[in-house]
């Protein structure tokens, strides 16, 4: 009976051990997900950031050119039509 009792306690210890072994490794993961997921938002938040500099800077660009070539102008000049050929009788 002695017996029964001890071996009884050593299985109890044994899987309420591997329950909270579980239980650990479960927290972990937790943790270890928000990480990940902080650092998604971190790394999205930069490339937002990096293509609205992006934007910023060819925006500049393009005033800069503008700037230094100029506006095209338009011609209202019309290409001249070539003179018709006249029929032989």
């Amino acid at each position: 009976m002695e017996a029964d009792v001890n071996l009884i306690k050593i299985i109890l210890g044994i899987i309420i051990g591997m329950i909270l072994a579980v239980l650990y490794a479960l927290r972990v993961l937790v943790i270890m997900e928000r990480r990940i997921a902080r650092m998604d938002i971190n790394m999205l938040k930069i490339v937002n950031k990096i293509y609205r500099d992006e934007d910023e800077i060819l925006e500049e660009e393009k005033k800069i050119e503008r700037l230094l070539v100029g506006k095209p102008k338009k011609t209202a000049n019309k290409p001249k039509k070539k003179p018709a050929k006249k029929k032989k009788k």
